[in-house]
């Protein structure tokens, strides 16, 4: 038994259910299936996952078996530790190399896990056996995720319309992606503006300045946000809304306390009225300050867009996509705390706590509105993104924008940056 498997039934011992998940996405490439299956047997039973338990217990007893190796597969791919999964659903297709749910439940755990170009590996290598509905049209999307924009294309063009209504949405997402794509030219797999306009339609406004080299490449992985910050994403969304010519009359409130400070701002910053959320308003600026815990009636109404609405979100998680992809975004970061919000400080070796700034809306925007210059120059590692490059990049790219409904895409993208697990 490896070193990384024999902790994390030691964690397991111990109670410490993510501590042994954590363990086990390190030990899974390096011990056998059944010993994986039999650890996964004993924390699936601590967490009352019995359907879990019981194909783990069958892998354990059975672990040359391709049925028992798609079962356990896709157990771990149900309860949401799809990495667990991979090599088993890579053994049953070896078992099992004509089974075509085999096949996509592979390729289903390989998406989870944002494994895109293995994922269109796998496909690839069976091209000519795909079916069109839905290996094929898998085969374009993961290869496009991947950065593959050529594959993409060409798999793309030899996919029939679907005879399936329910895979109509699918189709258009990606031909809408692939369109951007075109826009945006992305010029490597490090080019994060261009390739998150592609994959969720989002201008995103500024990158990070810290650790670009070190796997962030443009994201967050923690931040503390700032009124200086916060401003100079308005101002840098009054550039794009300038080189689009697009001319908004309202700013459109959401319901939750950090949207309405933002959005308050930012109505005050480009001198609109500030109104209520109405999803049949023209011509408005939605304002969201992050779009992650809203309402599921709010993301519903924001899905198809009303003529001349823009959707703007200050900090977008690219770890968990927001269900509905915003038009524009300042930021991506996988933890973002606001300026008003409760946080931690380290004070002489001691961590004491911050409460969080209860003055009214208004005066908060009013701080937001007062901040100095936005100043963070980072390591010096991030390439210089001057306003001209950003409004190259929207004048390029403005035909394409705001077309089509506001699709979710639940991945990253072929960007890689690194994260907290």
């Amino acid at each position: 038994m490896s070193n990384a498997l024999q902790e994390a039934r030691k964690l397991l011992d111990e109670g410490d259910i993510p501590g042994t998940v954590r363990q086990l996405r390190s030990a899974v490439d390096q011990a056998e299936l059944q010993e994986i299956a039999k650890v996964v047997r004993k924390l699936s039973e601590a967490v009352g996952f019995e359907d879990l338990a019981a194909a783990a217990k069958k892998l354990a007893k059975r672990p040359g078996q391709a049925q028992a190796l798609f079962e356990f597969g896709y157990g771990c791919v149900e309860r949401g530790v799809s990495f667990l999964a991979v090599p088993a659903l890579r053994e049953a297709l070896r078992l099992a190399p004509d089974t075509p749910v085999v096949l996509t439940e592979l390729v289903s755990a390989l998406e989870d896990e944002h494994r895109h170009r293995e994922a269109a590996q796998v496909l690839a290598e069976r091209e000519t056996a795909l079916r069109p509905w839905p290996d094929r049209y898998l085969l374009v999307h993961n290869a496009l995720l991947a950065g593959d924009l050529a594959q993409a294309r060409a798999q793309l063009a030899r996919l029939p319309e679907p005879e399936d209504e329910r895979w109509q949405w699918p189709l258009s997402r990606v031909q809408h992606m692939i369109e951007r794509a075109d826009a945006a030219a992305p010029r490597d797999l490090k080019d994060l503006r261009g390739w998150q306009f592609a994959v969720h339609g989002a201008c995103l406004l500024t990158l990070s300045p810290w650790g670009y080299e070190a796997g962030m490449t443009g994201r967050w992985a923690y931040t503390q946000d700032s009124y200086e910050r916060i401003l100079h994403g308005l101002d840098r969304l009054g550039t794009v809304l300038r080189t689009a010519a697009v001319a908004p009359a309202s700013v459109s409130l959401l319901p939750d306390r950090s949207s309405r400070i933002l959005g308050t701002a930012a109505a005050r910053r480009f001198g609109l009225p500030a109104v209520e959320f109405d999803p049949a308003r023209t011509d408005t600026l939605v304002v969201a300050y992050d779009m992650n815990g809203s309402d599921q009636d709010l993301l519903a109404a924001l899905r198809e867009r009303a003529p001349g609405q823009i959707l703007f979100e200050h900090a977008t998680s690219w770890t968990d996509p927001p269900v509905v992809p915003a038009d524009v975004s300042t930021l991506l970061a996988q933890v973002n705390i606001a300026p008003w919000a409760e946080t931690l400080r380290v004070v002489e070796g001691d961590t004491e706590r911050v409460p969080a700034d209860e003055r009214p809306d208004d005066e908060l925007a009013a701080e937001i509105l007062a901040a100095g210059a936005y100043e963070d120059e980072g390591d010096g590692e991030t390439p210089a993104d001057p306003e001209e490059t950003l409004t190259a990049f929207v004048a390029a790219t403005a035909s394409v924008w705001r077309t089509g409904t506001r699709d979710r895409v639940d991945s990253p993208g072929p960007v890689p940056s690194s994260r907290f697990l």
